[in-house]
C-alpha cells in the first residue's frame, strides 16, 4: 500500500476514534502537522556521514547521541529508538498551545482527549490557528495565552525525532529537553498535567546535574546552577503574584457569593483594577530582579506578553510539585529505579489522593522559598519546553521552590468551578459505542506497536505521528 493510502488509513482511525470530541477541522490540522514531521525526518547517522552537513549541526547531533546514551544507562530512561532522526520544520516552534482560565480564577480551562485524558492546553500546528482559537476563548470572557512549544513526547507510542526547534540550544538546555520528554515515557498519569510536568521537570534537572558531573565539566555545571538560581527567583515572583491574585479572587463568605458570576458590575470593575495593579507590581519586581542579576534579560520575552491568569498558570504547571518529587528521590536514597517505582505507584491512586500525598511531601520538603499567602507582599513559565519561550523556565533546585498554599484547594477539589476542572468524560458523545471505541483503540495500538502502519510509510516507526493525541505531552 502506498503512502497516500496509509495516510487515509490513519485519518480514518482518527475520525473513528475522535468524532464528536472536537471539530473535524481540528483533527485535520493535527494530521497535516504530524505528517509534515514524518515527511521531514532524516537519519542522524546518515546526516553525520554527509560532508555537506554543517559543523554546528554535527556537534549537536553528537551531543544528542551522548545524552541519549546517558539517559538510557545513567538515568534508566527508555531512550529506545527516540532521537535518532532529525526533522527541520523551518519554523521556530513545532506547535502552539492555547491555555485559558476564567478572568477571576486561576483554575485552568481543560480539554479532554482519548488516552491521555484531560490536559490544561489545546495544541495547534499553526500559530495563526492557535491565535484564532485563543481569540475565541477571550470572546467567551476567559483569559487566554498562546504558548510556542519546541518539543513534545508521544509517550513511547512512536520514536520521536530531534527537531530544529530545539537543536541549537547549549548542551545543558538540550539535555533538559530530551530528558524531560523521555521522562514522560517512563511515568505518565492520564489527565494530570501538573503531576506529569512536575515529574518530568524534576527528572530533567536531576539528570542534567548528574550528566554534567559525570562529564567533569565544572564550568558548564556552574553556569547551569546559575541559571537554575535565576529561574528559582523568577518562579518565586510568579507564584507570589498568583498567591496575591488567589486571595483577590477568593469569594467573600460574609456576602454569600459562591461564584465570580455573582459579582456586581462595581465589584467586577474593582477586581479588574486590583488584578491590573497586581500584574503591574509583578513587572516592577521583575525589573528589580533584573538589576540584581546585572541586567540579565532572559525572561524579557515572557514579560513582553500581556500577562494574565492563563499565562501565570503555565509556570505553576511545571513547578508546583517539583520539590515533592525531589523529596521522593531523597527518600529513595537517590536510587532512580526505586524513585520511578514510587512515582509509578502514585499514578495508580485517584487524582485527589495523589495530590494530597504530594502536598504532604511538599510540607516536609523544607523548601526555603515556600511563601504562604499571609506573607505575600508586593515584593518578592508549549506545546513545549519552558513557558512558551523555548525552555525559558529553568528547572530549579529542590531547595529553591515553594508552594502556593492558596492553589492547593483549587487543585485538590472543585474550588467552586467544577465545570472547568471536573467535567465528566463525554461518553454521551459515543452513545452505546463505548466498547467499540475501546476495541478500536486497542486495535490501533496493536497495529502501531507491531509496526504494520509504520511499514506502510516505509519508515521505521511512525516518529511523532500519534492520531490518538490531539496535543503533545510537554
Amino acid at each position: 500500500m502506498n503512502l497516500t493510502c496509509a495516510i487515509i488509513l490513519a485519518a480514518s482511525w482518527v475520525s473513528l476514534l475522535l468524532c464528536g470530541c472536537e471539530s473535524v477541522g481540528y483533527y485535520r490540522q493535527a494530521i497535516r502537522g504530524q505528517y509534515q514531521i514524518l515527511a521531514s525526518r532524516q537519519s542522524i547517522d546518515l546526516l553525520l556521514a554527509k560532508p555537506e552537513t554543517p559543523v554546528m549541526l554535527r556537534e549537536k547531533f553528537h551531543a544528542v547521541l551522548e545524552i541519549r546514551q546517558f539517559a538510557e544507562h545513567g538515568l534508566k530512561l527508555p531512550a529506545n529508538g527516540h532521537y535518532l532522526r532529525y526533522a527541520d520544520l523551518h519554523r521556530r516552534y513545532v506547535v502552539w498551545n492555547v491555555h485559558a482560565a476564567p478572568e477571576f480564577s486561576l483554575l485552568p480551562r481543560t480539554w479532554w482527549y482519548p488516552v491521555v485524558g484531560r490536559l490544561d492546553y489545546s495544541g495547534y500546528f499553526s500559530e495563526a490557528a492557535a491565535r484564532r482559537y485563543a481569540a475565541k476563548m477571550e470572546r467567551k470572557g476567559l483569559d487566554a495565552f498562546v504558548e510556542g512549544v519546541e518539543a513534545y513526547s508521544t509517550l513511547g507510542w512512536f520514536r520521536d525525532p530531534v527537531l530544529n526547534t530545539f537543536i541549537e540550544h547549549p548542551p545543558p538546555e538540550l539535555a533538559e529537553i530530551l530528558l524531560h520528554e523521555l521522562a514522560h515515557q517512563r511515568v505518565f498519569a492520564p489527565g494530570d498535567t501538573d503531576f506529569n510536568e512536575a515529574f518530568a521537570t524534576a527528572v530533567a534537572e536531576e539528570g542534567v546535574g548528574r550528566w554534567l558531573r559525570a562529564a567533569g565539566d565544572a564550568a558548564a555545571s556552574g553556569n547551569y546552577q546559575t541559571s537554575l538560581q535565576r529561574n528559582a527567583q523568577f518562579v518565586q515572583l510568579i507564584m507570589a503574584t498568583r498567591s496575591a491574585l488567589e486571595a483577590l479572587y477568593a469569594t467573600d463568605p460574609s456576602r454569600g457569593r459562591s461564584s465570580p458570576k455573582n459579582l456586581t458590575d462595581q465589584e467586577r470593575s474593582l477586581k479588574r483594577k486590583q488584578k491590573s495593579e497586581a500584574i503591574e507590581r509583578l513587572r516592577q519586581n521583575y525589573e528589580q530582579l533584573k538589576a540584581q542579576w546585572g541586567g540579565y534579560a532572559g525572561y524579557d520575552h515572557w514579560f513582553a506578553q500581556s500577562l494574565n491568569n492563563a499565562q501565570l498558570n503555565t509556570v505553576a504547571i511545571y513547578y508546583q510539585w517539583v520539590p515533592a518529587f525531589h523529596r521522593i528521590l531523597e527518600q529513595s536514597g537517590g536510587n532512580l529505579e526505586k524513585f520511578y517505582q514510587e512515582v509509578k505507584g502514585l499514578t495508580k491512586l485517584a487524582k485527589e489522593e495523589r495530590h494530597r500525598r504530594l502536598n504532604r511531601l511538599l510540607e516536609s520538603s523544607g523548601d526555603r522559598y515556600f511563601t504562604s499567602p499571609s506573607a505575600m507582599t508586593s515584593s518578592p513559565s508549549p506545546w513545549g519546553e519552558g513557558s512558551g519561550c523555548g525552555r525559558l523556565l529553568r528547572s530549579a533546585q529542590p531547595s529553591n521552590r515553594f508552594w502556593l498554599e492558596g492553589f492547593k484547594g483549587s487543585l485538590a477539589g472543585n474550588g467552586g468551578s467544577a465545570d472547568l476542572r471536573a467535567d465528566p468524560i463525554p461518553w454521551h458523545w459515543l452513545a452505546c459505542d463505548r466498547c467499540a471505541l475501546r476495541c478500536a483503540l486497542a486495535g490501533l495500538r496493536g497495529l502501531l506497536r507491531y509496526g504494520y502502519i509504520d511499514k506502510l510509510f516505509t519508515m521505521s516507526n511512525l516518529s511523532t505521528f500519534n492520531p490518538l493525541l490531539t496535543a503533545p505531552i510537554l
